[in-house]
């Protein structure tokens, strides 16, 4: 696989004199990893903000993304915590080098740069910057590259500033982190579901979103929401791996918006994630095109497909009947189950749903119950799931189906009061997160509470809903990391005659997680890798 080094991405204007001054500079010019011994010398006044860590092309990578206040040789500097001394970064620390572009929303200048070639089961440090203008020090740890099992989290809709206040729905989105993470130390990434803020280019919004440390120690998978996509700041604060943004994926002016979809993989699972903002004019048909050549060339190597997007197909509340949503549902369903897709993330609708198992736009069981706990999905079934708000800045009530709107969006005959589609669907006014559990053939998939109808709760506190809890509010909200919903999805579908399943492979193919002759396993640094040992 070819890795994003960060510095030949076209599209982006690299201070190329800047970076060849400070690699003159170096002391040790090895290149070990794609990093480079020591840092840079550069402009001590730079200072820098909004660093994230987001998620890289596979788990031996990252990406870190940050503002900067001035063009200079900034790096990202990076050591395994057990070799810093007193919180020193050791000599021989590596450095990656920042594609720095300026920046088009508030002045100032946006970087990233991809940290290459880490080692499984390890706690790294790292730093961006230059030397006497470093950034605070952060750290993260990798965890075991080989297994097939881990858990991820899925938030939907933080959407700072929606509720009219700012700081409560910053406090929300911050308790939902921690609390999410104090359960699950051991997650590996965390997926949006879109809509990180509330106006696109509000940096106060993006200020108060990026503000958790949480955002810094674990990979934030990011997805572009409606209202990321009305502005640059979302491509500013967030660079992701293999990211395409041709016009069909891009929803307008590539000058004035961000967009694109992008994949990676994880482990055993493919992830793609689309910017489902662009529908209009072929470009759904293209984002069946963009999963069709991805999965193509990547999912034989995959034992799950999981796609990510923000508009939900099967929305149970305000966006049920939306004119776009009634277009996906002609044109996703089927494609998506002759792919193979699993799971399918969304977001948008600000409440909880999760369907039965869809094939070719139908359930696929007859059988299947309302809230059922276990499902076995079969060939070309995928299971859709909506998530709720994570930081409580707002909430859409369920709505009936209504036939009027759309005849092909009624009622399920086991429970009238949902759509068709959806074996369950859930509004508390509660915040809350998704867990998925990656385990082995099986896809466990749980909504968990985050919150309460007390504070930090901003669309109850502001009177933006006039109940809280199970039943309407006829109930008393149950407590912090109590269980909505959970099913567990057995994927492990037999193949068509003639042609493997999902993460089977073809005969004389190397079977996946083990590599190719000559290949290093995931986990073991190839050759110039070993700085990060």
């Amino acid at each position: 696989m070819k890795l994003d080094k960060g510095t030949n991405n076209p599209g982006l204007v690299l201070r190329r004199a800047a970076v060849t001054a400070a690699a003159a500079a170096l002391s040790a010019t090895a290149v070990l990893g794609g990093g480079l011994v020591t840092a840079a010398h550069a402009d001590p006044t730079t200072t820098v903000s909004g660093i994230v860590l987001g998620v890289g092309a596979d788990q031996a990578q990252r990406v870190v993304s940050w503002y900067a206040s001035e063009g200079t040789a900034q790096v990202v500097q990076v050591a395994p915590t057990k070799n810093l001394v007193r919180g020193e970064f050791p000599k021989n620390s590596v450095t990656f080098p920042a594609t720095v572009t300026a920046n088009t929303v508030n002045g100032g200048y946006n970087g990233h740069a991809t940290i290459d070639g880490l080692k499984q089961n390890t706690e790294y440090s790292y730093r961006v910057g230059t030397p006497g203008a470093w950034s605070p020090t952060y750290s993260f740890t990798t965890q075991n590259f080989n297994g097939n099992d881990f858990d991820f989290l899925f938030f939907g809709d933080p959407q700072i500033g929606s509720s009219g206040n700012t700081a409560k729905d910053g406090a929300g989105w911050a308790d939902t982190l921690n609390v999410a993470l104090s359960a699950n130390p051991k997650a590996e990434l965390l997926v949006s579901g879109g809509d990180q803020i509330e106006s696109a280019n509000n940096e106060t919004q993006w200020n108060a979103f990026l503000a958790p440390d949480k955002l810094r120690q674990y990979p934030w998978v990011a997805t572009i929401g409606n209202h990321d996509v009305g502005g640059k700041a979302y491509e500013q604060h967030f660079w992701t791996p293999n990211t395409d943004r041709s016009t069909p994926y891009y929803n307008g002016d590539a000058a004035t918006r961000s967009g694109g979809d992008y994949w990676f993989t994880y482990k055993n699972i493919l992830f793609i994630d689309l910017n489902s903002n662009a529908y209009a004019n072929g470009s759904d048909a293209a984002h069946i095109n963009y999963v069709t050549d991805v999965v193509n060339k990547h999912g034989r190597d995959a034992k799950h497909i999981v796609l990510i997007y923000h508009h939900s197909i099967y929305s149970p509340a305000d966006h049920a009947n939306d004119g776009d949503n009634q277009q996906r549902r002609k044109d996703f369903p089927t494609a998506f189950s002759n792919l193979g897709v699993d799971l399918v993330l969304q977001g948008h609708d600000h409440s909880y749903s999760r369907s039965y198992v869809i094939k070719n736009g139908q359930k696929a069981n007859p059988d299947e119950r309302p809230g059922d706990t276990e499902v076995f999905k079969g060939p070309g079934g995928v299971i859709y799931v909506t998530a709720n708000s994570a930081s409580g800045s707002k909430y859409y009530d369920l709505t009936a189906p209504n036939t009027t709107k759309d005849p092909n969006y009624g009622p399920d005959p086991l429970n009238p009061k949902n759509h068709w589609a959806n074996s369950v669907e859930n509004q508390e006014h509660v915040r809350t997160y998704v867990r998925v559990q990656v385990r082995g053939d099986k896809l466990v998939v749980e909504n968990l509470r985050s919150g309460t109808c007390a504070a930090p709760n901003a669309a109850v506190e502001l009177g933006n809903v006039e109940w809280c809890g199970p039943d309407n509010g006829a109930s008393a909200a149950p407590g912090v990391g109590s269980l909505v919903d959970k099913v567990v999805i057995h994927t492990n579908g037999k193949p068509e005659p003639g042609k493997p399943g999902p993460g089977k492979p073809e005969p004389g193919k190397p079977e996946p997680g083990k590599p190719e002759p000559g290949k290093p396993e995931p986990g073991k640094p190839g050759p110039g890798a070993d700085w990060l040992q």
